[in-house]
């Protein structure tokens, strides 16, 4: 029996050039182990109860991954995260979209974020760190499409982990459903309309979710560890998952994993 799930989507991006109020505006430090929080009006205790909460993800999303991790966040090399005020400073200050809830600079492992973002724990948090995490283990040569990278740092999120097949289904069933060939080309940006920009994570989520639950994490791991040459994706993948030898087949086995599971 297909179980339903109910929930609100929320949307990031991961850049890798940020403007400079980080460093322009005055900030409060919160600085612990492996994180430095930066923030102005949020509340101490929402500040320290992020900073536990990144404590835990810290080691749970490598073992989500089934990543070994090879470098510690400390002193210098501490993750940062900038929490704006609210929707309106976050969106103006990152120059985020308006349905962006938080931003991540992989490389220099910081996040930009506001307390009253939805799903901020659950959500907004892992999904980032998962960004990080994520890039820290293939490096910054791998070329990968945004689906992907989206579906890793999503499968942080368990109710997008499992909620994200009912999704795909309806737009399947809608005749909205966008081929995986197609969601490697796809480009969101402030523009795109919510309805995309909903089914673009859907669809990103669920796929890296059939990757990883259903054809084994150690191929995934495989997967991720060839992709630190910077070679093509499309022929890393399918020297990797030899029985996908494109997009297409991919796509088929996905669909119909979704329609029978």
């Amino acid at each position: 029996m297909r179980i339903r799930f109910l929930f609100f989507w929320t949307f990031y991006l991961a850049f890798f050039v940020f403007p400079t109020d980080v460093q322009a505006r005055d900030w409060e430090e919160y600085k612990k182990r492996h994180f430095v929080i930066y923030y102005n009006k949020a509340p101490q205790d929402f500040v320290e109860n992020v900073e536990e909460a990144a404590e835990q993800y810290y080691d749970e999303i490598t073992r989500n991954l089934g990543f070994r991790r090879y470098d510690n966040w400390t002193w210098e090399e501490r993750a940062k995260i900038y929490i704006y005020n609210d929707a309106d400073d976050y969106v103006a200050s990152s120059k985020a979209a308006q349905w962006s809830h938080g931003v991540a600079s992989p490389k220099d492992k910081i996040i930009r974020t506001y307390p009253a973002a939805h799903g901020f724990f659950d959500s907004t948090l892992p999904h980032e760190l998962g960004h990080i995490i994520f890039r820290e283990f293939i490096g910054f040569k791998a070329r990968i499409p945004r689906w992907f990278e989206e579906g890793v740092a999503m499968y942080q999120e368990k109710a997008k982990r499992w909620g994200s097949n009912t999704d795909v289904l309806k737009a399947m069933d809608a005749g909205t459903f966008i081929p995986l060939d197609e969601l490697t080309h796809t480009r969101l940006t402030r523009k795109t309309p919510t309805a995309k920009v909903q089914l673009f994570y859907a669809e990103s989520a669920s796929v890296v979710y059939y990757l990883i639950s259903e054809l084994g994490k150690q191929r995934f791991v495989r997967l991720s560890r060839k992709l630190q040459d910077g070679d093509d994706f499309e022929e890393t993948f399918s020297s990797i998952y030899v029985r996908f030898k494109n997009f297409k087949k991919l796509n088929k086995a996905w669909v119909y994993y979704l329609k029978n599971e």
